[in-house]
């Protein structure tokens, strides 16, 4: 398989550091609201990635973390008169809802920053002692300037760059040695979370939890490194800083990043109004719609968002599940008997896709020619195959596509739809919850509604609903 390596900006065969043993580590959101369709892009596709690989015959570690403590979780805390630790804990069980619909496996772990707090104190004592780290009235900097290969991942010259770091105002910055360096500990503010540590009570830096929660849960070398094309610099960059400064090795053999996502040709973005979350978007589509429409385009190219290329989606999915479904029920009226000779070789054939689908995938990552290959097996499928073929013949084209689509986490068995009846007893239990002001069942329905792709509507005649 050859992977596109941001660090060489080539595609580079890809070798595990351990044989049949992969250790990918996926950098995961900030939990402080619900996630948007810039975290869902990352999820989908490397999913996708460990699906292929696991598929290969790979023992895949797949990590990703929950950053739990960060400004914006705090501000949230504050403004509801709550522990940060509530709000946390809160968005990371929807962000789990929101990646069972989009068909995201658990990760093997997912560690929270808060539970490695220790580990992170240590890996900071090692950089102090080596010299790369130092310490001003509470806050621990980075010495940037320390690292010789800093800028390599992003190809960014040190003495061009700003301050590799999140927009955070700390205690004593005035005090940095150098403006490049960044922060690994932060000193307390009332009101905010803290541990206690060397250089007094406070909190880790961002780029300093991954670094430390990579190491812990696969080792000090990783095999893929992954995120959002956002995460280059400062993130990523800072992580190789700290990691290779402090473990004396290699941080990870290949990194891989998505693209970025636009609206409607447009940034994503709050103050242009044109920001999505997973849950809004849930309410007008069939969150596998957007797991295909994601997985249409080439993984580092920018993806745009737009309802009439997600309507566009939706149509080319339906298209694989009307042919999926056709072949279930031919396949249940087809007769048992062996298979002929024309049979065989027409089996024959939908084998030889495989190998292309293969050969997709395994260009780095192409889950778009991909889908263009199970889209030929389709075409063929409808066109040549009926009840009147072998049910030897029919199952096991059937199964071919659909464990192509499996790879890709595209979901073929269509479930028995959900009763009308059962709609409406769903959708009053969902009002009487509302009135008792019993949010969280209701928000429960809602959500349940919606992956049935059932769509509410609040009317002055009371609540209408709809199919997607």
């Amino acid at each position: 398989m050859k992977i596109y390596n941001t660090m060489t900006r080539k595609k580079e065969e890809f070798v595990p550091i351990r044989e049949n043993k992969v250790g990918i580590y996926v950098c995961g959101p900030t939990v402080y609201d619900y996630i948007h369709m810039g975290n869902a892009r990352p999820m989908v596709v490397f999913d996708t990635l460990r699906r292929y690989l696991t598929y290969k015959g790979y023992d895949v570690n797949y990590v990703s973390n929950f950053t739990d403590v960060d400004d914006k979780i705090i501000k949230r805390a504050l403004e509801e008169g709550v522990p940060a630790s509530e709000i946390s804990e809160r968005y990371i069980a929807e962000v789990k809802k929101d990646m069972e619909a989009l068909n995201v496996l658990e990760a093997t772990t997912h560690p929270k920053a808060t539970e490695e707090i220790a580990d992170m104190i240590e890996m900071i004592k090692v950089l102090i002692d080596k010299e790369y780290a130092y310490e001003v009235n509470g806050t621990v900097y980075f010495r940037t300037r320390s690292f010789k290969g800093y800028g390599k991942l992003s190809k960014k010259n040190i003495d061009d760059l700003e301050a590799g770091h999140r927009d955070i105002k700390v205690a004593g910055e005035e005090e940095k040695e150098d403006f490049l360096d960044f922060v690994l500990w932060k000193p307390k503010k009332e009101g905010e979370p803290s541990w206690e540590s060397p250089w007094g009570d406070g909190r880790p830096g961002w780029h300093l939890e991954c670094s430390v929660m990579s190491k812990k849960y696969i080792g000090d070398i990783i095999d893929i490194h992954a995120g959002g094309e956002d995460l280059i610099f400062p993130h990523h960059e800072n992580e190789i800083a700290q990691s290779e400064a402090a473990n004396d090795v290699e941080f990870a053999r290949y990194w891989m990043h998505n693209g970025f996502l636009k609206i409607d040709g447009e940034k994503m973005s709050k103050s242009l109004g044109n920001f999505f979350t997973i849950r809004d978007i849930g309410k007008k589509y069939p969150l596998q719609v957007i797991r295909f429409f994601i997985l249409s385009a080439h993984y580092r190219s920018p993806l745009n968002f737009s309802d009439t290329l997600v309507e566009s989606a939706k149509a080319s999915l339906e298209r694989i599940l009307t042919a999926m479904t056709r072949l279930e029920d031919a396949k249940n009226a087809a007769a048992d008997r062996e298979m002929t000779e024309e049979e065989r070789e027409l089996l024959s054939h939908f084998k030889e896709y495989v190998g292309k689908f293969e050969y997709a995938m395994e260009d780095d990552l192409n889950t778009a020619d991909a889908i263009s290959v199970i889209f030929e097996m389709v075409k063929l499928a409808n066109s040549s195959i009926s009840s009147e073929n072998a049910e030897s013949l029919i199952r096991q084209v059937y199964d071919i596509i659909a464990n192509l689509c499996d790879i890709l986490g595209i979901i073929t068995k269509v479930e028995e739809e959900i009763l009308d009846s059962d709609i409406e007893a769903l959708i009053e239990e969902r009002q009487a919850a509302r009135k008792a002001k019993n949010f969280a069942r209701a928000d429960e329905i809602r959500d349940l509604l919606a992956a049935q792709g059932i769509i509410l509507e609040d009317t002055r005649e009371g609540v209408k609903w709809k199919k997607a």
